[in-house]
């Protein structure tokens, strides 16, 4: 079993292409679906999605794959042919697949490094294809890994303390913008976990007056009850844009719900006063063309890398100590991999000793008609724990050489030594179109 990753992120490729490819719950459940219920990508075994506000990646575990295929699988999936991200991609295999999960897991990848929520958009991911039983054995292990990874750079480190996370960026933009923060009238469109993360590093900057806008009241009210903050339904928008100061939208809509025509409205009312609008959904929530309204100012998700607090110079000096424990738990889940090679070698040994046991024990019963139904059930039961035994040891070296460097020297010396026919262990690629960027095992 092989493992891949293959997608793009915030380095790669611009929020205008990101949203476009970007996956909701739904749209992850939906590809999942078509995936188990034999798709045209039979030969995939287990497929996780990561879909988040700077990245859209397939982690996958397969016998056989290449980056087309794989880009083709991301193309069905969002409906976007392959030549428009196609040069935006990036490829890894096997232990660089794990390497790539570890470091976003842990926060070094994202925008805004060591930020926590994509730790929990990583279990989130695993747990959706759980779900749908598109994950086993490998992908699981992989993923838990990361996850742990992913803990232990968090509390054995300084990475995410302070956090500088998008919502906090989102903040400290709209004090820096409208000052003094205390007053300013704040528009908060959505009421999911990305604009309750920016309601609460508001109230922390000292912001009073916070409206939550949502398309269902209920959502808003809950969202504003936990935050002292005013709620109203989405169609009320415009009256409250024409008092804003500042509308920060994050949202899941699948197209611009902010259009020009609505800001436009909204400048008429107030025509010298300035508006500033943050829209850090994927995909936006906010039209790019109000830019060219004047007095508007618009930012989105890629501007505020732009925007990075001074904690970050911080964070950044302990990515070293981050990277030693992401070495450390690599370690860890290339013997696993290792001990993959060694699985067919196992169950051969275990296939042969089982048809050896039930022949000679078929022949020993037939010379013992007169036993009972129990008595053979008995003999049965110490003939399998007799192979079980005598197994033991011999599989229990083989995984443990797995990850020793002469495992190829101890597997062929295992199929000699127990009469085994010669077969490959794992299937292997046999090369790819080298059409992304790769990263060497």
């Amino acid at each position: 079993m092989r493992l891949h990753c293959i997608g793009l992120n915030h380095t790669t490729a611009p929020v205008s292409l990101r949203e476009k490819l970007s996956l909701n719950d739904d749209g992850i459940r939906s590809s999942h679906l078509r995936l188990a219920c034999g798709g045209p990508f039979g030969s995939i075994s287990e497929l996780v999605i990561l879909s988040t506000c700077n990245r859209i990646e397939l982690y996958v575990a397969c016998s056989q794959a290449t980056s087309t295929e794989l880009a083709s699988l991301l193309s069905n999936m969002s409906g976007v042919p392959v030549e428009k991200f196609h040069q935006h991609l990036y490829w890894f295999e096997d232990m660089a697949v794990a390497g790539h999960l570890f470091e976003v897991a842990s926060g070094l990848d994202s925008l805004v490094i060591g930020e926590p929520q994509i730790l929990g958009q990583v279990v989130d991911a695993l747990e959706l294809s759980r779900d749908q039983n598109t994950t086993g054995p490998v992908l699981n292990r992989l993923f838990q890994a990361a996850i742990h990874s992913g803990k232990r750079t968090r509390t054995e480190t300084a990475i995410s303390r302070n956090p500088a996370s998008v919502s906090s960026l989102t903040a400290s933009l709209s004090e820096r913008m409208v000052h003094p923060i205390a007053e300013a009238r704040i528009v908060i469109l959505g009421a999911g976990e990305m604009a309750e993360l920016a309601v609460e590093a508001l109230r922390k900057r000292g912001a009073m007056h916070i409206l939550v806008v949502n398309r269902t009241l209920e959502r808003a009210r809950e969202l504003a009850g936990r935050w002292n903050a005013q709620a109203e339904i989405f169609e009320n928008l415009d009256a409250a844009l024409a008092s804003a100061d500042i509308l920060i939208t994050s949202t899941g809509a699948s197209h611009t719900i902010v259009s020009v025509d609505m800001v436009s409205r909204a400048m008429q009312a107030r025509p010298k006063r300035p508006l500033v609008l943050i829209d850090i959904a994927v995909p936006r929530d906010i039209d790019p063309a109000v830019i060219d309204i004047p007095h508007v100012r618009l930012y989105d998700i890629d501007n505020l890398n732009a925007q990075l607090e001074h904690s970050l110079a911080d964070r950044i000096a302990e990515v070293p100590q981050v990277r030693n424990i992401l070495e450390q738990e690599l370690a860890r889940f290339a013997e696993y991999m290792k001990s993959l090679e060694m699985l067919p070698i196992i169950t051969d040994i275990r296939q042969q000793a089982e048809l050896v046991r039930k022949k000679e024990l078929e022949k020993t019963l037939r010379h013992l008609p007169d036993l009972s139904e129990t008595e053979r059930a008995r003999i049965d039961a110490m003939t399998q724990a007799l192979v079980k035994k005598i197994l033991e040891a011999p599989t229990n070296r083989l995984r443990a050489e797995a990850a020793r460097p002469h495992a190829p020297e101890y597997g062929s010396m295992a199929r000699t030594l127990f009469g085994l026919d010669h077969a490959e262990g794992l299937c292997g690629l046999s090369g790819s179109d080298g059409s992304f960027s790769k990263a060497a095992d």
